[in-house]
């Protein structure tokens, strides 16, 4: 059995050849995820370990990290003096470092990185521990002098004696550049500026005598922990300590999320690969067994038991995966590497020689590979371990023509009704987390249902997508429909492939739509300013520029936005770490907000706060409370519930409650925060588009803001959903190139299957042209077939999705018809790319062979 089962695998290894090449696909997405996440982790925590000092100093601010205030925390410098006098510390250096600064030229271009990475300026020093290395020019030695690292040098062209301006938060000052540093460890992508202490401590901080931090290095003997311990005792409360350990962990953290990111797309797309592949190969080796029965019924006839059947088809789906698991991995690994060059485009240079294959990488190739192709592969096996003997007698039907679909159509129905029900939950339900977690049973269920039942739909739905076929192409268009329809079950399972991908596309489409369609409606509803001035990234941004703003001729209204990170006490017990938005008066001018008690005059006075009426009742907060509330820094404070807002429209991320304060009350317990947006009005008499002139002219100096209306504003929220879509759009490419492939084998297996029909078909005279046209008709219509299942179950996602979204206030409902119309046209391209080479090699088949054969 295992002879014949090897020989009868080679005789096949043509027709399992497509079906190899999905799971190439799946397990390439895995591996290459797992090994370029690996790489880069392994790559920067060796950074991290290298440079981070033995213990770390520094602000404890306890929380709103995350929200892009435009402080800087600092701790007094001379706090250096103390530390340096504990037992065990051999020396101590301060630090002064500012992240997501802006550096200009002298033309006012941006030198740094515009990828995302952030610029860093900080101070020099000389250090075991440090990443770069002076290689050119000498160090900074007073006001005006700098040094840049060697990557942003070469890439914006910046030699020594160039002058460049840094806008930091205390202002903008002009440096000339003295010396390159080049990285001796890994280059995160970051753009790196150095000064001396004394000039980072003014220029950066505003305060001669602040610092950011204090490295710490241990004597000989003492190790990280107990120099933690000691530098505790002594400074008490009130500053964070971080071993070397802990500070590369808490930076790994950091870096984590946007690895996750990297690695959960990646094995998004492996899941789409793994889930449309398994419809492939389910339905490569059901026709494999169909054609193969004759054969089967032979090994029954010569003493093969059951079992031995089984396990030879299955022995075959272990050895396709097998290879395909090992391609896989192989083209996993150029995955990865193309990946690493990318990220060398986007400035983080990581060495391609160091690639990280740990062991969990092909434990997982080979479990998707093997474990997909073999599931995948037991019900054609259990269906060939049903052949009966006397099939070797006779010319046994294919399998599954003529076979009642009644037990499918009964658990279709039932998975159908589950899936509804829960879609049903979906859409009443109240709570975003109940209502998102029935989301996701729905999709599941319904897509099961569909893919039970699409055999039972083949029939009604074809024979209206191909009801013109008869009157278009006379008989020709006649057969392509009946063979079509002659076996329901493969036309289903072909065109499940394609329908995976489409109902996935369809659903996201639908939900970007929406998203995009609620956020143009809350613009509409909320912003009433002629102009905003923000960054592109919408980080805050220098106080200079608020002023320059401030002082442009015909400039009326100018009201500030500012996010301040608190934490609130409320009277249910609950704390609520959050974010407040902190306005100037004169915001209703500037923006549209609704109110249910009071209004912006009682929620921005002073000592007041104002919150969403949905919030204060869910923590039993009245109009006239006391909330105790805590800012970092551990400034602590009792506001007052001044008014309730009802916004209605989508809420920011972060922000919960949709506090705002006056800008009073923000600078009174967050000193040293930027602004984030500037609403501006024209002063009576000026002509807006003579100020957005003058705004434009005022702000050139300072390249990372912008000037925004309405409409651009609009432009950028689409600008960032259609991130969504160029993901949608890259999961519909995969969904095709494997329904493509899935819809190949068919067509491929069919006419191998149709050989004897064929040649009967050229001796009574049908040519080899009205051949290829039958077979491209017939893989069309499965192409439209797939696209309208698909199609129609991605809008009801859709339409649940928006259901869920409608929770966070996003409304609007919009689907987009452009790209539903053309999803449909591209299908019958899928169909007729598909049919090329099936119909190809059937129209050149001999006729005399095709008849003999058996």
């Amino acid at each position: 059995m295992l002879k014949a089962t090897l020989r009868s695998f080679f005789a096949h290894k043509g027709r399992l050849v497509l079906s190899a090449l999905a799971v190439v696909l799946s397990v390439a997405f895995v591996a290459g995820s797992l090994i370029f996440s690996d790489t880069v982790s392994r790559t920067f925590d060796r950074l991290f370990a290298s440079t981070s000092a033995d213990v770390t100093v520094g602000p404890n601010e306890g929380f709103g990290e995350s929200v892009p205030s435009g402080t800087v925390p600092t701790i007094p410098a001379q706090l250096a003096q103390r530390v340096r006098a504990v037992d065990g510390v051999a020396d101590v250096q301060v630090d002064a470092a500012v992240e997501n600064i802006t550096v200009v030229d002298a033309r006012r271009e941006p030198v740094g990185p515009t990828t995302g990475a952030p610029t860093i300026a900080t101070n020099w020093y000389v250090s075991d521990r440090s990443p770069v290395e002076l290689t050119s020019g000498h160090a900074p030695r007073g006001p005006g002098q700098a040094l840049l690292d060697a990557d942003t040098a070469d890439e914006k062209d910046v030699a020594i004696g160039d002058t460049l301006t840094v806008l930091a938060p205390p202002g903008s000052f002009d440096v000339r550049v003295v010396g390159i540093a080049t990285f001796t460890t890994t280059n995160p992508g970051a753009a790196l500026v150095f000064l001396d202490t004394p000039t980072a401590q003014r220029e950066l901080l505003g305060d001669p005598e602040a610092a950011t931090s204090l490295s710490v290095t241990a004597g000989p003997g003492v190790d990280d922990a107990t120099l933690k311990q000691r530098l505790g005792a002594e400074l008490g409360g009130g500053y964070e300590l971080r071993t070397a350990d802990e500070q590369a962990e808490s930076s790994a953290a950091q870096l984590g999320g946007f690895l996750d990111v990297i690695k959960y797309v990646m094995l998004g797309f492996a899941g789409v690969a793994v889930l449309v592949g398994v419809f492939l190969i389910v339905n490569t080796f059901s026709m494999l067994i169909a054609q193969r029965t004759r054969e089967l019924g032979l090994l029954r006839a010569l003493g093969a038991d059951r079992a031995q059947v089984r396990r030879s088809v299955l022995v075959e789906a272990l050895l396709l995966g097998v290879v395909g698991s090992t391609l896989g991995l192989a083209t996993g690994i150029g995955l990865a590497f193309g990946l690493i060059e990318l990220m060398a485009l986007a400035g983080m240079n990581l060495d391609a020689t160091e690639m990280v294959i740990g062991p969990v990488t092909p434990v997982a190739a080979y479990g998707v590979g093997v474990g997909v192709t073999f599931v995948a592969a037991y019900l054609p096996a259990r269906r060939a371990a049903k052949v009966s003997p006397m099939a070797a007698l006779a010319d046994a039907e294919v399998a599954g023509v003529g076979r009642p679909l009644t037990v499918r159509a009964v658990v279709g129905a039932v998975v159908a009704v589950a899936g509804a029900a829960a879609m049903t939950g979906c859409a009443v339900s109240a709570d975003t987390s109940t209502s998102a977690s029935l989301l996701g049973l729905g999709v599941v269920l319904t897509l099961v249902a569909t893919v039970i039942a699409g055999p039972l739909l083949v029939r009604p739905v074809i024979r209206v997508l191909g009801g013109a076929f008869p009157a278009l192409f006379g008989s020709v268009g006649r057969m392509s429909q009946r063979n079509a329809l002659r076996n329901p079950r493969r036309t289903g399972a072909t065109a499940a492939a394609l329908m995976v991908g489409l109902a996935l596309v369809g659903g996201l489409s639908v939900a970007s739509a929406s998203m995009t369609a609620s956020f143009d409606k809350e613009i509409d509803r909320t912003l009433g300013a002629d102009f905003m001035v923000q960054s592109a990234n919408f980080r805050p941004f220098p106080r200079e520029i608020t002023e320059r703003v401030q002082d442009v001729d015909g400039a009326g209204l100018v009201v500030r936005q500012r996010f301040v990170p608190l934490a609130l006490s409320l009277p249910d017990g609950k704390r609520v770490e959050s974010a407040a938005a902190a306005y100037d008066p004169g915001l209703d001018r500037v923006a549209r907000i609704e109110y249910t008690v009071n209004g912006s005059a009682e929620a921005l006075a002073p000592g007041h706060i104002g919150m969403d009426q949905e919030f204060a009742a869910d923590h039993r907060v009245r109009v006239g409370d006391t909330v105790p509330v805590e800012f970092p820094g551990e400034r602590k404070a009792g506001l007052i519930v001044g008014a309730l807002t009802d916004l209605g429209g989508p809420s920011t991320p972060g922000t919960q409650g949709n506090l705002v304060v006056g800008m009073a009350t923000a600078d009174r317990y967050v000193p040293g925060g930027q602004d984030s947006v500037l609403f501006v009005n024209a002063a009576d008499g000026t002509d807006p588009d003579t100020l957005r002139a003058a705004l434009n002219e005022a702000l050139d100096p300072y390249p990372q803001v912008q000037v925004r209306d309405q409409a651009d504003y609009k432009e950028l929220v689409r600008g960032q959903m259609a991130v969504l879509l160029y993901l949608v759009y890259a999961l519909l490419g995969l969904a095709i190139v494997i329904a493509v492939l899935g819809v190949v084998n068919t067509l491929a297996l069919s006419v191998v299957e149709r050989t004897r029909e064929i040649g009967l078909l050229r001796a009574i005279g049908l040519s080899r042209r009205q051949l290829r046209r039958m077979i491209r008709l017939e893989s069309v219509v499965i192409a439209v077939f797939g696209a309208v299942l698909g199609l129609g179950l991605g809008l009801v996602w859709g339409l649940a999705v928006q259901q869920v979204l409608a929770l966070e206030g996003m409304t609007e409902l919009a689907i987009p018809w452009g790209t539903v119309v053309a999803v449909v046209l591209g299908s019958v391209v899928v169909g007729l790319a598909a049919a090329l080479v099936p119909a190809l090699r059937a129209s050149r088949m001999n006729v005399l062979a095709a008849i003999a054969h058996e």
